[in-house]
């Protein structure tokens, strides 16, 4: 059993969720062919991108409206290791909070479905002069009001 990195607010809407296919590139490989450790970054992006952006939530949605989310923690667990021309998916899972901030934790899993990974990052959320704001900005606001309404597939 894996430990979960947040844990559910009483009444909070279920997590999002979103995942990608990938295969392991040569060039994400060290000499004993298996993934290097510092990889793990870029397929946590993967997933982040296609699940923000399906919702609208992605890097440009924000930068248009005054806002930028950099990360403020990254945390990776590694379980079994994954080799070249290895297939596998990497699923981001956002998780409700009501705070001005983006709790996403990862899973990636290899073609047997095992859990070879998982992690989590922690976006803040910024305005355009790089302030932190203290309350979501009207946009995001609108889209907790959704997802907690249930209007979020």
């Amino acid at each position: 059993m894996i430990t979960p990195y947040f844990t559910a607010e009483e009444g909070a809407p279920a997590p999002l969720r979103a995942s990608v296919p990938r295969r392991v590139r040569f060039e994400e490989v060290d000499p004993l062919g298996i993934v290097w450790h510092g990889r793990y970054a870029s397929y946590f992006e993967d997933a982040r991108v296609a699940l923000t952006d399906r919702y609208g939530i992605g890097y440009l949605d924000l930068y248009e409206k005054g806002v930028v989310a950099p990360i403020r923690k990254f945390h990776v667990d590694y379980f079994r290791t994954l080799r070249f021309r290895e297939t596998f998916t990497v699923e981001a899972v956002l998780h409700w909070t009501e705070a001005t901030r983006m709790n996403m934790e990862f899973i990636l899993r290899n073609e047997a479905r095992e859990v070879t990974t998982t992690g989590y990052t922690i976006q803040l959320m910024l305005d355009a002069d790089r302030n932190l704001l203290m309350l979501p900005p009207p946009f995001y606001r609108e889209f907790l009001d959704r997802w907690r309404k249930g209007e979020l597939a």
